[in-house]
């Protein structure tokens, strides 16, 4: 009889077991320092906060095609109007997604890439460590061949671990370089100065604290291996990721499939913007459609 007893206990022990070791099952194959290494590539020299919130964001691929549909078309709001709208919108996808609203342009490459979101996504969750290595590895080379410097929009640390923090922490920059540049060795004659622009950024006020966008808010540990988001360090794995809620407590979450009436106008980017926010540009006068119409008449 007492015996017995034990019996439901064992088998939900088991199941829970099985259901860990499926979950390890499906875990993509581990990836090799060099395919990481190009992996992180496109992000390495973005400011630590930046890169944080992309991969904790990539982590939820799915959210990302229409997270960056609804950027694009709110684009021209900033500060409160946009933390505003992205409340009163009632958007069901996960708040690390929806911190990188204010960055149409991040959401446009992430979402222009699926393949690289799903891919960096699923490694972040499998190997964390393995991740922020490489990212430490890239910018190592960038800043040994001059590339990865300090100036009027970032600091850039020396090591042991090489950090790359905003000198405003209310703008964050979103750097353009070329990957295959940066980091090899300048050719004889190269302007090193000019390999990475800093031209795009964007404002980040108290408005967005809800999201962690506050200053020390969205960090990484480098030496601990560890990433905070919020000021809470994230958890997420392969193996809890269906599962682990990150807390955000200011950001009200809802169901998906929760339809609100949109009360903003919708105003996709121009040509202009996103070829200036691709090529780390300075921004172009902000022209709506309805604008264009009446400039015609």
């Amino acid at each position: 009889m007492q015996r017995m007893r034990h019996v439901p206990l064992v088998l939900a022990m088991a199941a829970g077991i099985a259901a860990a070791t499926a979950a390890l099952a499906q875990a993509p194959p581990p990836m090799a320092p060099q395919q990481l290494d190009q992996l992180v590539a496109r992000i390495a020299l973005y400011p630590d906060p930046l890169v944080a919130q992309i991969l904790a964001a990539a982590t939820y691929p799915n959210d990302i095609p229409a997270a960056a549909q609804w950027a694009d078309q709110h684009h021209y709001l900033t500060g409160q109007a946009l933390a505003d709208a992205i409340r009163e919108d009632q958007l069901p996808w996960d708040p690390s997604v929806q911190a990188l609203l204010p960055f149409p342009s991040v959401l446009d490459m992430m979402n222009s890439d699926m393949s690289w979101t799903t891919e960096v996504g699923n490694a972040f969750l499998a190997q964390q460590q393995d991740v922020m290595d490489a990212v430490q590895r890239q910018r190592a080379i960038a800043q040994r061949y001059g590339y990865l410097r300090s100036n009027g929009q970032i600091v850039v640390s020396g090591g042991p671990y090489i950090t790359i923090m905003p000198v405003d922490p209310g703008y964050i920059v979103v750097p353009y370089y070329d990957p295959a540049i940066v980091f090899f060795a300048p050719r004889p004659g190269f302007v090193i100065g000019g390999a990475i622009r800093f031209g795009w950024g964007v404002t980040i006020g108290g408005f967005f604290a809800p999201w962690g966008w506050v200053a020390g808010g969205i960090r990484f540990d480098w030496g601990a291996h560890a990433l905070f988001l919020n000021n809470a360090r994230w958890g997420r794995t392969w193996v809890n990721r269906a599962a682990y809620v990150h807390p955000y407590p200011g950001v009200r979450r809802y169901a998906r499939g929760t339809a609100v009436r949109e009360a903003h106008a919708l105003h996709a980017r121009s040509v202009e913007e996103r070829e200036a926010a691709r090529r780390g540009l300075a921004r172009p006068r902000e022209v709506h459609r309805d604008e264009r119409r009446e400039g015609r008449r």
